[in-house]
């Protein structure tokens, strides 16, 4: 892992963004621009994952250029750049982003422009707000939801409902890019998926631990194969597999099973956590 940042110290942000990139040469310069321009205090952790088609080419001037900068203050930190040795995968890519983050909440976010960095506010309000501790984004929550017109569309539906079967989550979409949580949860879980399968696993292991989850809409800008979309029938047959054996952890007996906060939109939140007993919401009741 060759890694290229700014080595000046400061205090640690509120967000944390971990992006794993490969080949992405197309989208690159545009997500970061977006992401920089969220007025968050925050880093932006990016992962190289050996990518082959010119990104990281580009990424390597962009942190030579970053270590040269010497106007980077609290509110405009530099970017942290990580490069894979080779092309291991976004679970992978992911970890190697994590250990670098330093934030009070960490949130996902893909190298393709199919989610919009402007919705962070909605994704950590209910983290700030005490809602919750870990947020997913999903993409089929609003109505007349691109997603629903998607090739991958029922694929998802079958792998989340699968998920919930075993986690006794009601969520909607276990596969969403947008993940946000707590920094610490970090501390309470081992990851080990190298590709895609990392969605169905960190679902599965967050439900067996003790936090509260809660998912807001996002919007969602679909794109094809194509276009550059990574994800194969490959990476479906292995998400099954790790759903199912993820999944049936939280089935033994002990270990404790998470439910989740009601689906909430970002407008509801602050009427929410008027009330001091808010809990989460259990798995539905035969």
């Amino acid at each position: 892992m060759n890694h290229i940042a700014n080595p000046r110290i400061f205090s640690a942000p509120l967000l944390s963004v971990v992006m794993p990139v490969y080949n992405e040469i197309a989208t690159i310069e545009e997500i970061i621009l977006r992401v920089q321009s969220v007025d968050l205090d925050k880093e932006l952790i990016i992962v190289d994952d050996c990518s082959t088609d010119g990104t990281r080419e580009y990424l390597t001037g962009l942190a030579c250029l970053g270590v040269a900068d010497r106007a980077v203050t609290d509110q405009r930190r530099p970017l942290k750049i990580l490069f894979q040795d080779r092309n291991y995968g976004k679970g992978a890519a992911l970890r190697a982003g994590f250990e670098e983050a330093i934030g009070q909440i960490v949130v996902i976010q893909d190298a393709d422009l199919e989610l919009n960095p402007q919705e962070y506010g909605k994704l950590i309000e209910p983290i700030q707000m005490n809602v919750a501790d870990i947020v997913y984004g999903s993409r089929f929550l609003r109505k007349n939801s691109q997603g629903s017109a998607t090739p991958n569309y029922w694929g998802n539906k079958l792998l989340t409902a699968a998920s919930n079967v075993f986690t006794g989550l009601n969520l909607t979409d276990v596969w969403t890019g947008y993940k946000t949580f707590r920094r610490e949860i970090l501390d309470g879980i081992e990851l080990r998926e190298n590709r895609f399968a990392f969605e169905p696993e960190f679902t599965a292991k967050i439900a067996r631990g003790s936090w509260r989850i809660c998912e807001v809409p996002v919007s969602y800008s679909y794109r094809t194969q194509k276009q550059g979309k990574k994800i194969s029938w490959k990476d479906g047959i292995r998400g099954i597999a790790c759903t199912v054996y993820y999944g049936a952890m939280c089935l033994i007996p002990g270990l404790k099973r998470r439910r989740v906060v009601p689906q909430i939109s970002i407008a509801s939140v602050s009427q929410s956590i008027q009330e001091p007993g808010v809990v989460p919401v259990g798995p539905k009741q035969s």
